[in-house]
C-alpha cells in the first residue's frame, strides 16, 4: 500500500510528504474516531506528545488549499506559563511552525501572543498561571499541553470549559504526561473524553539511544519510571496507608551490610492466567542499636501468576537463593501444610517459618506503614508493581482489582524482620529471685 502510494504520488507529492502527517504518524499520535469533546493524550517522555499536538491544531485550522478555512478559526493555546507554549508549543523542535509547510505557516505576533495563518486562523496563547486571562475570549478549539502539572490546573480548565463555544462541535486536545491530580482523573473519567496513550519507548526511532538507556538503567520499574517512561497514572485511592509522593522519596541506589534477610510469600492455590498471583517480596534489616534505629530495605519483587504451586515454590527457593536469605517466611491459611510440603519438595532443608494471619489485611498493614512514616523502610528500584498496590491499600480494605498479593507478602516480610524483633526486644525480662 506505502510503496504504491509513493510511486503514485508524483515529484510536488514527495515535497509535501514531510508535512502528511497521517503518512508518518503513530497510532497514538492519530485522534480517534467519534464524536467526542476532549482527546487526552498521556505518554512518557518523549513520546511525540508534542508533535501530536502541533498536528492536530494544523488539522484544525488548515483547508484543503493554503488559503482556504479550515474547521476551526479561532483556537487557544494553553500552557504551565506564556514561555512555555511559546517556546514548546509554537517554536519548539515538534512545535506548530516546525510542523508546517511554507505555504501554510502561521506568522508570530509576539505582542498579541498570536499565531495567524494565511487563511486567517488564529492561535492564541495563555498561561495556565491566568486562569482569569481566559475569561472573555471564545474559541472552537484548543490544544493544552502538560495539564497534570499545573499548579492552577483546575481553574484554568474550567475557564477554558466556559470559553470553547464557538462552531457546532468544540473540541480540545489535551498533551500531558499523567500525574495524580484530581482535574487529569476527572477529565479521563468523562464520558466525552476519548484518549490514546505511549510509553517513551515507542519513539525511540527519534530519541537519542544514549538517553533510553541511561533511563532505563535508572528508573525501569520504579513508579516514578511507570509515570515518566510509561506514561501509566499512579493513582492513589483515598485515605491510602501509603502515598505515591511518599514512596516516590523512599527510593535508594546503594544497600548497607544487612543483619537480616527474609522472603515472605503469600501463596496462590489456584494456577493459570486468571489466577491470583503468588506474593514474593525480599526484604533485609540494619538491626544495630535499640528498634528505633532499625532500618529495613525492600530489596526485590519476585511475585509469580499462573504457575501453579511447583512454580511459586521455585520462584521463592530462587529468591532466597539469588539474595542469600536466612529464612522463606509464608502465610498458611489457605494451604496449611501443603505450603509447607511444596516447598520442601523443591528443597527440603530450606529454613521455613509459617505464619497464620489471625486478623485482616488492614490490620496487619497498620504497623508496617508506621515504619514507612518513620523513615525506617527504604525501596531498590523495580518495585513499581508493588508500590502500585501499596497506594490501593486503605483502611477500608484494598481498592484495586484482585488480592493484594504483593502488599501481602510484603508485610509479611516487615513484620517477620522487624516488628516481630522490636516486640521481644521491648519485653520486660522477669528478674529470677
Amino acid at each position: 500500500m506505502r510503496e504504491t502510494f509513493l510511486n503514485e504520488i508524483g515529484e510536488g507529492g514527495l515535497c509535501a510528504l514531510p508535512f502528511l502527517f497521517e503518512f508518518w504518524a503513530m497510532p497514538h499520535q492519530l485522534p480517534p474516531e467519534g464524536d467526542w469533546r476532549s482527546w487526552v493524550i498521556l505518554g512518557g517522555r518523549g513520546a511525540g506528545k508534542t508533535r501530536a499536538g502541533a498536528e492536530w491544531v494544523r488539522a484544525q485550522v488548515e483547508g484543503a488549499r493554503p488559503l482556504d478555512s479550515g474547521r476551526a478559526r479561532r483556537v487557544a493555546l494553553v500552557g504551565e506559563t506564556f514561555d512555555q507554549v511559546r517556546d514548546v508549543m509554537i517554536f519548539g523542535d515538534s512545535g506548530i511552525l516546525a510542523c508546517s509547510p511554507p505555504d501554510r505557516r502561521p506568522k508570530w505576533k509576539a505582542t498579541e501572543r498570536k499565531l495567524v495563518w494565511p487563511n486567517g486562523a488564529e492561535a492564541q496563547a495563555f498561561s495556565a498561571h491566568d486562569p482569569e486571562g481566559l475569561r472573555g475570549p471564545q474559541f472552537d478549539g484548543a490544544w493544552v499541553d502538560e495539564l497534570a502539572k499545573w499548579k492552577k490546573a483546575g481553574d484554568t480548565w474550567d475557564m477554558l470549559q466556559f470559553a470553547l463555544r464557538l462552531g457546532e462541535a468544540p473540541q480540545v486536545c489535551v498533551t500531558t504526561t499523567p500525574r495524580n491530580v484530581g482535574v487529569l482523573k476527572d477529565l479521563l473519567a468523562s464520558p466525552s473524553t476519548v484518549t490514546t496513550h505511549a510509553p517513551t519507548e515507542a519513539n525511540r526511532a527519534n530519541l537519542a539511544a544514549s538517553f533510553l538507556d541511561e533511563v532505563r538503567a535508572r528508573y525501569a520499574g520504579t513508579r516514578l519510571g511507570r509515570q515518566e517512561l510509561d506514561g501509566v497514572l499512579m493513582a492513589d485511592a483515598e485515605g491510602a496507608l501509603w502515598t505515591g509522593e511518599g514512596l516516590e522519596g523512599l527510593q535508594c541506589a546503594l544497600v548497607p551490610v544487612l543483619d537480616r534477610i527474609v522472603v515472605a510469600v503469600d501463596p496462590s492455590v489456584s494456577s493459570g492466567d486468571k489466577a491470583d498471583a503468588c506474593g514474593i517480596v525480599v526484604v533485609g534489616a540494619v538491626l544495630q542499636g535499640p528498634p528505633q534505629e532499625w532500618k529495613a530495605y525492600v530489596l526485590a519483587d519476585c511475585t509469580v501468576q499462573g504457575v501453579g504451586p511447583a512454580g511459586w515454590a521455585k520462584a521463592a527457593i530462587a529468591a532466597m537463593d539469588e539474595h542469600g536469605a536466612e529464612r522463606l517466611v509464608a502465610e498458611v491459611n489457605q494451604g496449611g501444610q501443603l505450603v509447607e510440603e511444596v516447598l520442601r519438595q523443591v528443597d527440603p532443608l530450606v529454613p521455613y517459618k509459617g505464619v497464620h494471619a489471625a486478623r485482616g489485611k488492614v490490620a496487619r498493614a497498620e504497623p508496617v506503614a508506621a515504619l514507612y512514616e518513620q523513615g525506617r523502610v527504604r525501596h531498590l528500584a523495580g518495585l513499581g508493581a508493588l508500590e502500585e498496590q501499596m497506594v490501593l491499600m486503605t483502611a477500608r480494605g484494598f481498592e484495586g482489582q484482585g488480592s493484594p498479593d504483593r502488599v501481602d507478602a510484603l508485610v509479611w516480610a516487615l513484620h517477620e524482620v522487624m516488628i516481630a524483633p522490636a516486640r521481644k526486644w521491648r519485653r520486660p525480662r522477669v528478674r529470677s529471685l
